[in-house]
């Protein structure tokens, strides 16, 4: 990196990303490796009842978003969730909160990048999966240093590409089990109960299957990360947060129902996507490969929203005295560069552990990703109970996207989320991620009372007085 790449302190954050930008982002980040790759993880854990999961799970995940979107609308910055914690909660859980996020990041595009190495198994099951990785790392490297705008363009199309091969696969699915095309004749709706029932393991199996399905809806928070360069705030947040219900009935249930219709849910493995096993299976080789193409491109773009997401946190963190200064230097395109070098420096780390550990790797860093992911959804939350415990029912009254359910779909969220963390420990596969949390946690801990005694004044500006509102708006301005 150059120096001439990079500009002054006076360089800000663009705002570039239009509405549709945001909404095929946010689209982005919710169809991933976790719905392509990790559903058969639950499927395994639940059968078809995991469909009643993403269902619980999807509810859970909509409160936590219009709760942040409260916040976005109101007050839309690149720090997002971090500085909502600093401000309403303190500079301790704001702390804890935008690097824990940023760990969240990467191991969610550790898991990703993992996934991407599988797909491409596919068609190269001889070669070994890092050097896929090692190729995509650079790939998408490039890509994040590009300006916001042609950023946005980017994930749009990538995004586009994806909802319109989901709609396809669905509509292909429903022709196989209603004329029979492609298939030996077992396909069927039926499938979703005649092999051992609609709960084959209960409800302890949907409980836990909770732990993969919630890992699926991480990074759909990164709605609130793009309000800090959204040019219309008050519009895009809402339209893209309003239509995450939707997206959870037509992306997961629905494509998970026609998946389990078409084989039965104990022939679905973790060898590869789902989606591919089952029409590869069927013989429809053509779809699988054109499907197989499909969650390449959804790894790629989930990685890429993931990327994007930490920086701007970081960034944010960095304009709070949270983070170094040098993660506030931005590139001519606006891009805060090394934040992004950073991350990519973490997927090498996965393209290493892909050639250490490739039968193991999927399952643990998934399993690390949710910690964080329900940390960081738990923080939201909190922020948004502090922050609507503050107003006057004026203020109250005059908030132009207020969450609904107050103050009990809060509380209910927070239960469930507090419950899922839980859920991590009863699993051997899984208990590795509460102990690498609860360390993280500790050692964050001990570094913001190490190295924020000396933070810089500018700091102080998020920091308001417990109980009170700060008299002055954050640092930055855009």
């Amino acid at each position: 990196m150059t120096t001439d790449m990079l500009t002054t302190d006076k360089t800000s954050l663009q705002r570039g990303l239009k509405s549709r930008h945001i909404r095929f982002i946010a689209l982005g980040s919710a169809i991933g490796t976790g719905l392509f790759y990790g559903s058969s993880e639950s499927i395994k854990a639940a059968g078809p009842a995991v469909l009643l999961a993403y269902l619980i799970g999807g509810a859970a995940v909509f409160l936590v978003l219009r709760s942040l979107g409260e916040m976005a609308v109101s007050r839309p910055c690149a720090g997002s969730f971090g500085e909502y914690a600093t401000r309403y909660l303190g500079p301790l859980p704001g702390f804890l909160t935008g690097w824990t996020y940023a760990l969240e990041m990467v191991f969610v595009c550790l898991a990703d990048i993992t996934a991407l190495g599988v797909y491409m198994g596919f068609w190269f099951p001889d070669v070994p999966r890092w050097i896929w990785l090692l190729a995509a790392v650079g790939v998408i490297g490039a890509m994040n240093l590009f300006s916001v705008k042609v950023f946005g363009e980017l994930e749009f199309w990538l995004s586009l590409a994806k909802v319109v091969a989901i709609i396809a696969m669905i509509l292909a699915g429903l022709a196989i089990i209603v004329f029979g095309f492609g298939s030996h004749g077992g396909a069927g709706v039926s499938n979703l109960w005649s092999n051992g029932g609609f709960f084959p393991h209960g409800i302890q199996g949907i409980v836990m299957s909770l732990a993969v399905v919630m890992f699926a809806f991480g990074g759909t928070e990164i709605i609130g990360v793009t309000a800090g360069e959204a040019q219309d705030p008050e519009k895009t947040i809402p339209s893209a947060v309003n239509s995450i219900p939707i997206r959870i009935v037509l992306f997961y249930v629905l494509t998970l129902a026609v998946i389990m219709s078409l084989d039965p849910w104990q022939h679905i493995g973790s060898g590869g996507s789902p989606f591919v096993e089952i029409f590869a299976g069927l013989g429809v080789s053509s779809a699988a490969a054109v499907l197989n193409v499909v969650v390449i491109v959804a790894a790629l773009s989930a990685i890429n929203s993931d990327i994007f997401a930490a920086g701007r946190i970081m960034y944010g963190m960095a304009e709070r005295g949270q983070a170094p200064a040098a993660m506030r230097r931005l590139s001519r395109n606006g891009v805060p560069w090394l934040t992004v070098v950073i991350m990519i420096g973490a997927l090498l780390c996965g393209v290493l552990l892909n050639y250490l550990m490739p039968e193991r790797v999927f399952l643990v860093i998934a399993s690390i990703a949710t910690f964080a992911t329900v940390w960081v959804w738990l923080m939201i939350l909190f922020s948004q109970v502090s922050a609507r415990r503050r107003m006057t029912p004026q203020e109250v009254a005059t908030l132009k996207y207020p969450a609904p359910f107050w103050p009990y779909g809060q509380i209910a969220a927070i239960v469930f989320m507090a419950g899922v963390v839980a859920l991590l420990a009863f699993s051997d596969s899984t208990r590795i991620a509460l102990v690498v949390g609860v360390v993280w946690l500790a050692l964050m801990t001990g570094a913001y009372h190490l190295c924020m005694r000396h933070r810089p004044p500018e700091a102080e500006t998020l920091e308001a007085p417990k109980g009170t509102e700060p008299d002055r708006e954050p640092v930055h301005q855009y």
